[in-house]
C-alpha cells in the first residue's frame, strides 16, 4: 500500500470513529449494563427520520422480534394489492422469494430502515413478487463481532419460520450484506453447513456488497484502519475464526462479491483471493468489480443499470423461480 493510500484509508477510519464518538457521547452511561438498550433505542429514533419512503403496492411489516433486545429486530417489505392493501402473495401457489439484508456500519453504527439499505432495492424488487427483509442486529462496542454473526444467524432463522405467513417460501431466501454486513453474511455463508445443523433452511446463495474483509488475518497483519482492530481485536486465533476465507466449508452456497475499485483498500483483491479459494474447494464464487464508491454500491443496487443486472443474473442462477420473477 502506497503512503496516499495508507493516509486515505487513515482518515476514512478517523472520519468513521469520530462519527461513532460523537454518536455515543449522546448516549447515558450512568449503566453500564443498560448501554446497549438505550444505543438501539436512540438509534431506531434517529433512524426513523431518513426512513425510506414505500413504493405503491409495497407493505411494511416493522419490527419483528427475533430476540429479547430491542436491536434484535426486522422488517418485512411484501407485494400488496393495491385496491385491498392485503398482501398480493400469500395467495400464490408459488411462495414469494425472500431477499435478506444485513447493513453496515463498521460492526458499530447503521439501521435496517435507512433509504440506502433499503429505498432502491425494495422499489426494484418487492413489486417483481420478492419479499425483502432488512434486520438490525446488536453491535459494537457492547456485542462483539462473533456474537453479531449469531443475531444475523438467529435472524435468518426467525425470518425463515414466520416468511410463510407473509407468502414467501422459506427455501428461497437470498442473503444479501453490505460492508460490514457484508463480512457478516460472507462469514455465515462460509460455515453454511453448521448453520443448517442449528435449524436454519438452506438458502440459494449469499451477495456480499464490497467488504474488505474476506480475509481477516491478512488484514490485520498488514497496515489497516483502526476500526478492525475495534472489530477483530489482537488474537490471530481470533482473526481466523472470523476470516470467512478460512472458515470456508465445502458445501457452502453460492457467493456472488461486489466490489469498489475506488476504495484505498482494494477490496477486490480480496474478493479475487476469495473466489480463487472458494473454487479451489470445489464451490461456486463469483466477483463483480464496480466502478463505484462504497457507499453508491449500496445505494444504487436496485437502480436500472448494468450493475443491478449483473446481481440479478447471479440470483438469477440460483433458482428458476427467482429467474422467472426478475424477468
Amino acid at each position: 500500500m502506497s503512503l496516499r493510500q495508507l493516509f486515505t484509508v487513515t482518515a476514512l477510519a478517523a472520519l468513521t470513529l469520530a462519527t461513532a464518538s460523537v454518536q455515543a457521547q449522546t448516549i447515558p452511561q450512568t449503566n453500564p449494563q443498560n448501554g446497549g438498550r438505550l444505543r438501539a433505542l436512540i438509534a431506531q429514533k434517529q433512524a426513523a427520520a431518513t426512513e425510506a419512503a414505500l413504493p405503491t403496492g409495497v407493505q411494511r411489516i416493522a419490527d419483528v422480534p427475533y430476540g429479547q433486545d430491542p436491536a434484535q429486530r426486522m422488517d418485512f417489505y411484501v407485494p400488496t394489492t393495491p385496491s385491498t392493501g392485503t398482501s398480493s402473495v400469500v395467495a400464490s401457489t408459488v411462495g414469494a422469494p425472500v431477499i435478506f439484508m444485513v447493513h453496515g456500519g463498521a460492526w458499530r453504527i447503521g439501521d435496517k430502515a435507512v433509504g440506502r439499505v433499503v429505498t432502491e432495492k425494495v422499489a426494484r424488487w418487492v413489486p417483481k413478487g420478492f419479499i425483502f427483509v432488512s434486520i438490525n442486529y446488536r453491535m459494537l462496542p457492547d456485542t462483539p463481532v462473533a456474537v453479531q454473526e449469531r443475531d444475523v444467524q438467529a435472524a435468518l432463522l426467525a425470518a425463515q419460520q414466520r416468511v410463510s405467513g407473509y407468502g414467501g417460501d422459506p427455501s428461497r431466501f437470498i442473503v444479501m450484506g453490505h460492508s460490514a454486513g457484508a463480512h457478516l453474511v460472507a462469514l455465515m455463508n462460509a460455515r453454511a453447513p453448521q448453520v443448517l445443523r442449528e435449524g436454519a433452511w438452506p438458502w440459494l446463495g449469499t451477495v456480499s456488497l464490497d467488504s474488505a474483509v474476506m480475509n481477516v488475518p491478512a488484514v490485520m497483519r498488514a497496515p489497516h484502519a483502526a476500526l478492525y482492530d475495534e472489530a477483530f481485536g489482537a488474537d490471530p486465533a481470533y482473526w481466523v475464526a472470523l476470516s470467512p476465507y478460512h472458515q470456508w466449508t465445502v458445501g457452502a452456497p453460492p457467493m456472488q462479491m461486489v466490489c469498489s475499485t475506488e476504495r484505498a483498500d482494494q477490496p477486490c483483491v480480496q474478493a479475487e483471493s476469495m473466489a480463487l479459494h472458494v473454487q479451489s474447494r470445489g464451490s461456486r464464487a463469483e466477483v463483480v468489480p464496480q466502478d463505484l464508491t462504497h457507499g453508491e454500491i449500496n445505494a444504487q443496487l436496485g437502480l436500472d443499470s448494468d450493475y443491478t443486472r449483473a446481481v440479478e443474473a447471479f440470483m438469477g442462477s440460483l433458482d428458476p423461480e427467482v429467474a422467472r420473477r426478475l424477468r
